[in-house]
């Protein structure tokens, strides 16, 4: 198994289905072999994006193994290994472990919110017990929060817990677990992943992210990365402009994830439909994204122009009651979501 501070681009994969609804394991390899071509840094399978809770246990190890035989060490993984209780995950962690792959990410304990005392036995008790390193995984708007002084406990106490991924997207909450974890643990790596935040995160010192718009844009987010950490800022905000028009219309204007998936249907992948049924009307909105996302890849070259081509207009041309429409949706859910 690799070794080292986790960072970089680590790539949350989306699962192609086949007609079935199954697994769709060639078209999984294609698209892992797409992703590492493209410049990814590592790969993370059964993350939120990767819809993990849809998934069976077995399906969930079936989808590591796939992964990790077809990255054959081109690239580390860190594997989503939630289970319902610290046993499973524990098992989970040790079937990881053997098929090499770098570290798991736990999300905190779901469905039921707990407070800080019992988020901290929990990791502590997996921490104590798992043989392969472990990522924290906040995500607040789907499970208990992890707060500062939890990961300054576990990063001092346990020595395999050995990184964050928070999705938070608040940045002085990065910066305070930054502040009181690296005095002791300078080898604690802190990843975010919010791609709207994606560059100011990477500028007050974090290692990387997982970010969603990676599994769809992978040059973009990639670059991004790459220039951000070389100091070329004006480039790096340009494409951090753009990765959040992108990120804001797929994850506000379809049930997440579908229309990463719809863009990564755009990208040439065959994904199949979700696991989650969808209304016709859902159908017929999620046909109206598709084309949409088709215009802003085209603007970069990802994928042609759809049939009739795309829109081209000034500012005087700005549907402004659109625009206050979408603004309107994102702030809601924003404050939905306890981050505006």
């Amino acid at each position: 198994m690799a070794s080292g501070r986790l960072q970089g681009i680590f790539t949350p994969n989306l699962v192609p289905h086949d007609a079935n609804g199954n697994i769709n394991e060639a078209e999984l390899r294609r698209y892992v072999d797409w992703l590492i071509d493209r410049g990814v840094h590592g790969l993370y399978p059964n993350g939120s994006t990767g819809e993990f809770t849809r998934f069976t246990v077995e399906e969930r190890r079936r989808i590591v193994a796939i992964i990790a035989d077809q990255t054959a060490g081109r690239v580390p993984i860190l594997a989503g290994a939630a289970e319902a209780n610290v046993k499973e995950t524990i098992a989970a962690c040790e079937y990881y472990h053997s098929l090499g792959v770098r570290a798991v990410a736990i999300v905190a304990p779901f469905y039921y919110k707990l407070g800080p005392d019992s988020v901290l036995q929990y990791f502590r008790d997996i921490g104590r017990n798992t043989p392969i390193d472990v990522t924290l995984y906040n995500i607040p708007m789907f499970a208990s929060p992890i707060d500062v002084p939890t990961v300054q406990r576990l990063s001092e106490e346990c020595e395999k817990i050995v990184a964050i991924k928070d999705s938070s997207g608040d940045i002085p909450h990065m910066i305070r677990m930054m502040q009181a974890v690296r005095p002791n643990r300078p080898d604690f790596a802190f990843m975010t992943g919010w791609d709207a935040a994606l560059m100011p995160m990477l500028l007050i010192g974090c290692d990387g992210g997982t970010n969603a718009s990676s599994g769809v844009v992978p040059e973009l987010t990639r670059k991004l990365y790459d220039l951000t950490l070389s100091g070329q800022l004006d480039e790096a905000r340009r494409i951090q402009y753009d990765l959040v028009t992108l990120f804001d219309t797929m994850i506000y204007q379809a049930e997440f994830p579908n229309g990463f998936r719809a863009a990564v249907e755009l990208r040439g992948f065959h994904m199949g439909t979700g696991r989650l049924p969808q209304s016709e009307n859902q159908q017929s909105d999620l046909h109206l994204l598709s084309r949409t996302l088709q215009c802003m890849l085209a603007s970069h070259g990802f994928t042609d122009e759809p049939v009739g081509g795309c829109p081209v207009g000034d500012a005087s041309s700005v549907d402004t009651a659109e625009v206050t429409r979408i603004v309107q949706t994102v702030v809601a859910e924003l404050k939905r979501r306890g981050i505006a």
